[in-house]
C-alpha cells in the first residue's frame, strides 16, 4: 500500500494540469464568443448612447450567458498555471498574479450581472449599459492585462514558459494595458494569449506522462 500511494500522487501530479490545461481551452473558447457576439449587437461598444443592432438582441444575451461558465473556468486554469510553475514561484509576483486574476474574474460577473439587469428593462440604453461596459474593458481588461504580465514574469525568472510565450504574453498585456477597449475586438487578445499557454501546457503535460 505505501508502494503504491507515491505512484499515485504523480499520476495526480500529471492530470491536474492536463485537465485545468483543457479548461482553459474553454475558457479562451466561451470568453471569445461571448466578445465577438457583444461585438455583433453592439458595434461601437457599450460607451456611448447607440442601440443594439435590430435583431441581434438575442446575440448579447447569449453572451451573458456564457460569461459565467468562462469565468469558472478561468479559475481551474490559474489553478493550471500555479501547477505548472511548481513549488518554487515568486511570492511577490505570485501575490500579483492571484489577485489581478480573482479581480477579473470578479469584474466579469460584475459587468455581466449589470447587463443582465439592462437587457431585462424596457430601454437597454443608459447608465446601467455603461457601467457594464466599463466595468469589463477598462476595468477587467486592464486586470487580465496585469495577469498576463505577472504570469509572463513568472513563466520567465522560474524558467517554465519559453522565450516565445514570454515575448508574446509581455506584448498581449502591454497592449490591454495601454490600447484597452479603444480598438474594437481588442479584447480578444486575452483569450488568444490564454489558448496559447494551455496549449502548452497540454503539450508539456503530454511529455512529462
Amino acid at each position: 500500500m505505501t508502494e503504491g500511494a507515491p505512484g499515485r500522487t504523480r499520476q495526480q501530479a500529471l492530470s491536474t494540469p492536463k485537465a485545468a490545461g483543457l479548461a482553459g481551452i474553454v475558457f479562451a473558447v466561451l470568453l471569445a464568443a461571448a466578445i465577438v457576439l457583444a461585438r455583433i449587437a453592439l458595434p461601437e461598444g457599450g460607451g456611448g448612447e447607440e442601440e443594439i443592432v435590430p435583431g441581434k438582441r438575442g446575440a448579447l444575451q447569449t453572451a451573458t450567458e456564457l460569461v459565467p461558465f468562462a469565468g469558472i473556468a478561468f479559475l481551474w486554469f490559474m489553478g493550471a498555471l500555479r501547477e505548472h510553475t511548481g513549488d518554487a514561484e515568486d511570492r511577490f509576483i505570485a501575490t500579483v498574479f492571484l489577485g489581478s486574476g480573482l479581480v477579473f474574474v470578479a469584474c466579469l460577473f460584475g459587468a455581466v450581472a449589470a447587463a443582465g439587469t439592462v437587457l431585462d428593462a424596457e430601454d437597454p440604453t443608459g447608465f446601467g449599459r455603461h457601467f457594464a461596459y466599463t466595468l469589463l474593458t477598462t476595468y477587467g481588461m486592464r486586470m487580465a492585462a496585469v495577469f498576463v504580465l505577472a504570469t509572463s514574469t513568472l513563466g520567465r525568472k522560474l524558467g517554465v514558459l519559453p522565450r516565445p510565450l514570454v515575448v508574446i504574453g509581455t506584448l498581449a498585456g502591454l497592449l490591454l494595458l495601454v490600447v484597452g477597449s479603444t480598438v474594437p475586438y481588442c479584447e480578444l487578445v486575452f483569450p488568444a494569449w490564454a489558448l496559447l499557454i494551455s496549449l502548452y501546457i497540454l503539450r508539456t503535460a503530454r511529455h512529462s506522462a
